[in-house]
């Protein structure tokens, strides 16, 4: 940890040297302008060359580099909306796979769970393990790119007890119709209790086409997520977590593969005791448009084909494999008895395993009333998807058809934003389910800013893990009814900050009252949530960010939440060296004292209990982010109020994420990131 120390103290002293050299003194701010762009292909602001009225003289040629810069934009899967790549430096969320908002297992890429309460609201098949959902490439957070130029992101992180991420994206347009990029990503941590290391990949290619004269569209994904996340139940007493003989974590025994070696090794990446997912995804959206024609003489050799769009006729393919599979090689018997009530051979190895494969075919009807708006269109289509399932030596097949629709309006003075959406399930496994979705929205200038006013109702199957056919369902018999959920809520952003509510209504809600057994709560019950963020000045380069969250649930609901969630920042931020942009301070993260949720590894999920209550500190770290031109760099050190002299100096006062789970002591972080235009 020292080398990492001294590499980065003498990798700052470098880049402040380098910061300073005005021959580059302009790529900062074209970076910084990715925020800013208009993203419009036809202007030429950004991409274009300045040409030197002085070549005939003698003397040097002053570099141009916006003659570099490039027009980068994005939209996500479903979208309408164009967003930009945001280079900012202040916010830690930005770099990390586990956002703020989110408690984790004591590890990076550990299971992990949401301390603001969003209840699952997916209709349809869903095999019901969404405990390392944050780790993995989703097709909804996809985004797809159009750039005037090659653009290539690097990232790479270190920390303590050699915990160590890679991210990667490259995207570009060979041709101003087509593009292609590719994304990855790896957690690895090994940790620093015993069966505690984690591994994940995970990896996205996306690629679209649009023809010549814009009437055939092409959208094409690959995404392959691989969890492999080692399970230890949790330390067997927390009071050995103060003991001067266990300032090494490993030696603190824990209840499932205690018998293991612990490595602390990161390229070691098997899995002997835990859970393995692996997901894989294919889908691939063409559409063919009818409408009008138009072009463009852009010079008397170019010419731009425009084509307003009336009709579209789309289909999508979709193929998704999932398996999710437990494994104890290590197996103790009286944890078995104890936790799950099932005897198990200690000269066995204890497996649970499933594999779904998931076939989808849909086709769409879009018309666009406004010929020039393609934000406001009317959708019709229906899906047929079928469902084969092995679970251990059965076979499964089940089907489901239904039906969806949507009206999206998003004016072209854009002033307002409506969004209706239904879908229902009419026949199959999963027959009855629906969703109905309203979102409107409304600028109302820049004193008052945008609200936005959103209603949805679920109703939904119960998750298979809930069905007794189940591998994971361990001896439950359980017949469950369709679990409901009314949502609705607003939020005002504007120049006073971000302000908001959400109401949750549930009925028949599903869960797992101890490490195995499910249950359902047949009375509805109620969740709210208010929750503000401002930005204040404190002085010229001081800021101070805060958000806040309250959380109110009747007291016989079978949810726990904190009542209060807050999470504080307080920065220095300057831009020195014209350069060299800063933002330095102490971040503060606190939710109040309540009931977490035990985790289930057999399982792979969070459940509730109601006997142990967890009363953390606040979790402190010091920060030091800093970007310069197109190279960021920030540094963290974290838990820093796990401080303790009790039975000597040490930062072994840990907070716990979840009963018997420890989150990390004192944690050095180093990461940096890196863009790259051509």
């Amino acid at each position: 940890m020292k080398k990492i120390i001294v590499v980065s103290v003498l990798m700052l002293f470098n880049l402040l040297a380098y910061c300073q050299e005005p021959i580059l003194s302009n790529i900062g701010s074209r970076i910084g302008s990715f925020g800013n762009s208009s993203g419009n292909s036809n202007s030429r602001d950004s991409t274009k060359k300045k040409t030197n009225t002085k070549l005939d003289t003698l003397g040097f040629e002053r570099r141009d580099d916006l003659a570099d810069s490039i027009s980068l934009s994005f939209k996500y899967m479903d979208s309408v909306r164009k967003n930009y790549l945001d280079s900012s430096i202040n916010d830690f969320d930005k770099y990390y796979s586990v956002p703020l908002s989110y408690q984790y297992l004591g590890n990076n890429g550990a299971a992990a769970f949401s301390l603001l309460f969003k209840p699952l609201t997916k209709i349809g098949w869903d095999e019901g393990f969404h405990a390392f959902d944050i780790y993995k490439y989703k097709l909804s957070n996809t985004k797809f790119y159009k750039t005037t130029g090659p653009f290539t992101s690097i990232g790479y992180q270190l920390a303590s007890g050699k915990e160590q991420m890679v991210q990667a994206l490259h995207t570009q347009n060979p041709r101003q119709n087509i593009n292609f990029g590719f994304e990855y990503k790896l957690v690895s941590a090994p940790g620093y209790f015993v069966t505690q290391n984690n591994n994940h990949n995970s990896f996205r290619f996306f690629n679209t086409y649009q023809s010549k004269f814009k009437r055939y569209n092409v959208a094409f994904v690959y995404i392959s997520n691989v969890i492999k996340a080692s399970e230890n139940g949790g330390i067997t007493f927390d009071s050995l977590l103060l003991e001067p003989t266990k300032k090494q974590r490993f030696s603190i025994p824990v209840n499932l593969g205690n018998a293991g070696l612990f490595q602390s090794n990161p390229f070691a990446t098997s899995v002997k005791t835990g859970n393995i997912y692996r997901e894989r995804i294919l889908f691939y959206r063409h559409g063919y448009d009818f409408g009008k024609r138009d072009s463009i003489a852009v010079n008397d050799s170019t010419t731009e084909y425009l084509f307003y769009s009336r009709l579209r006729l789309q289909h999508t393919l979709k193929i998704s494999t999932n398996t999710f599979e437990f494994t104890d090689g290590n197996v103790d018997t009286n944890y078995y008895k104890k936790n799950y009530n099932k005897i198990v051979n200690n000269k066995d190895t204890f497996r649970l395993f499933e594999k779904w494969k998931v076939l989808s075919n849909d086709f769409t009807v879009v018309t666009y009333p406004d010929i020039k708006n393609s934000a406001q269109f009317l959708m019709a289509g229906a899906t047929v998807e079928t469902i084969k399932g092995e679970i251990l030596t059965n076979q499964y097949n089940f089907y489901n058809v239904f039906l969806h629709g949507e009206y999206r309006n998003r004016t072209r003075n854009k002033l307002w934003d409506l969004l209706l959406k239904g879908e229902l399930y009419l026949n199959g496994i999963n027959a009855g389910n629906y969703n109905v979705q309203a979102n409107v929205g409304r600028d109302l200038g820049k004193k008052l800013g945008f609200v936005n006013f959103y209603f949805n109702n679920v109703n939904r199957t119960p998750s298979f893990i809930f069905d007794n056919r189940s591998a994971f369902n361990l001896g439950n018999t359980n017949s469950f009814k369709n679990e409901n959920i009314v949502s609705f809520g607003a939020e005002a952003n504007n120049k006073f900050g971000t302000f908001g509510f959400n109401n949750y209504l549930l009925t028949n809600y599903t869960y797992f009252t101890n490490l195995y057994k499910t249950e359902q709560y047949n009375k509805p019950f109620n969740l709210v949530q208010f929750y503000a963020s401002k930005k204040i000045k404190l002085k010229k380069y001081w800021f101070y960010y805060a958000d806040a969250t309250a959380q109110i649930i009747n007291n016989t609901a079978p949810i726990n939440v904190p009542l209060l969630f807050t999470r504080s920042r307080i920065s220095y931020e300057k831009t020195a060296y014209k350069n060299l942009r800063l933002s330095a301070g102490v971040e503060m993260r606190y939710y109040t004292a309540y009931k977490a949720p035990n985790y289930s590894p057999l399982m792979g999920q969070f459940v509730v209990q109601d006997t142990f209550v967890i009363k953390n500190k606040p979790d402190i770290a010091f920060f030091f982010n800093f970007r310069i031109k197109s190279f960021s760099t920030y540094i963290r050190m974290e838990n820093m109020n796990t401080l303790s002299f009790q039975n000597g100096f040490g930062f072994k006062d840990n907070n716990f994420a979840a009963p018997h789970y420890p989150t990390q002591g004192r944690l050095l972080r180093v990461g940096i990131r890196w863009w790259f235009v051509k």
